[in-house]
C-alpha cells in the first residue's frame, strides 16, 4: 500500500497524533531516536502504532482499571474489523493505508493476556513464544509499514529482532521486575544456573545474552529485505543491542539496577551498524 498523508487520516488519528509523537519521544527514547531515520511518509504512522501498543502494554503492566477491556477492544477489531475503542479506531485507520495482518495483532493481544494472567514461563520455548507475541509481532507489523522485496523471507528475521529486543528488556529489568513480583526468565533456566540475585547471576546472564545476540544476528541480517527504513531499523537494533554490552561492562549483574547506555555509545552503535547492513536482495 502507499504511504500515508495527513489529509487521509481519520479524525481519531489526527486528534491522537500529537500525543503519539510526545509519547514516543518521552517513553520510547531509543526507538524515537531511530524513528528520525524513517521515511517522512510513514514516520507519524509509526508513532500512532507505538501509541496503540504502548497504551495496551502500560495498562496491563500497571494493572490499570479497564486494562482487559482496552486489550479486548483491539482484539475485537483484529477478529471482526469492528472498532469501538480509541486504540481500535487507530488500528482501523492504519489498516486503510497498510496491509496490516490482523492475526498478528491478535497475537500481540494474546501476549497482553499472558501478562494479565501472570503466566509463569517455564521453558525457553515458552519464553520465545511470549517474546514473539509482545515484540516479534511488532517486527512483522513494521514490514507492512516499510515494505519488503520478499515479505515472507523478511518475516522470520523481523520476529527474531523483536524477540532479541524483548529478551534485552527482560535482562535489563530483572531487578525492577523482581521488586514488582514478576519474572520473565524461564524458570527451568533460572533453576539450572541457580540464582537471579545480584552477584550470583553472571552465568545465567552470559547464557541469556548469547541467546539474545544470536537473535540480533538473525534479525539484522534480514533488514536487507525491507524496501525502506533500513537505516532506522538497523539503528534501533544496534542501540538496543548495546544494552547487552552495558550489562557486560557493568559486571554481569554484580550490582542491582538497570543497565543504562550513554547517548554517545548509542550513537556509535547506530553509526557502526550501518556498514554491516547488506544491500537489498
Amino acid at each position: 500500500m502507499s504511504t500515508a498523508t495527513a489529509g487521509r487520516r481519520s479524525p481519531a488519528a489526527r486528534s491522537a497524533l500529537a500525543e503519539a509523537r510526545a509519547t514516543h519521544r518521552a517513553i520510547g527514547r531509543t526507538f524515537w531516536l531511530a524513528s528520525r531515520l524513517l521515511p517522512r511518509g510513514v514516520r507519524d504512522d509509526v508513532h500512532l502504532l507505538y501509541l496503540v501498543l504502548r497504551t495496551l502494554d502500560d495498562a496491563v503492566d500497571d494493572r490499570r482499571p479497564g486494562a482487559r477491556q482496552i486489550v479486548e477492544g483491539v482484539e475485537l477489531w483484529a477478529a471482526t474489523g469492528q472498532a469501538t475503542t480509541r486504540e481500535a479506531l487507530l488500528m482501523k485507520d492504519l489498516a486503510t493505508r497498510y496491509a496490516i495482518d490482523r492475526g498478528v495483532v491478535a497475537d500481540f493481544c494474546a501476549g497482553m493476556h499472558d501478562d494479565l494472567s501472570g503466566r509463569v514461563l517455564t521453558t525457553e520455548e515458552q519464553l520465545d513464544t511470549y517474546c514473539y507475541r509482545v515484540a516479534g509481532t511488532v517486527g512483522v507489523l513494521m514490514i507492512a509499514f516499510l515494505g519488503s522485496s520478499d515479505a515472507e523471507a523478511a518475516r522470520r528475521p523481523a520476529i527474531a529482532l523483536g524477540q532479541a529486543m524483548q529478551r534485552t528488556n527482560i535482562l535489563r529489568d530483572i531487578d525492577e521486575d523482581v521488586a514488582a513480583g514478576r519474572m520473565y526468565l524461564a524458570t527451568e533456566t533460572v533453576e539450572r544456573f541457580g540464582s537471579i540475585r545480584p552477584g550470583e547471576r553472571a552465568a545465567l546472564l552470559t547464557d541469556q545474552i548469547a541467546r539474545a545476540d544470536a537473535l540480533y544476528d538473525e534479525g539484522i541480517a534480514g533488514i536487507a529485505y525491507l524496501s525502506s527504513g533500513r537505516r532506522a531499523i538497523g539503528a534501533a537494533a544496534a542501540m538496543y543491542r548495546e544494552i547487552l554490552r552495558q550489562i557486560e561492562r557493568d559486571g554481569l549483574g554484580t550490582h542491582p539496577g538497570r543497565a543504562v547506555v550513554p547517548l554517545s555509545r548509542k550513537a556509535r552503535a547506530a553509526f557502526g551498524v550501518q556498514r554491516q547492513l547488506r544491500p537489498a536482495p
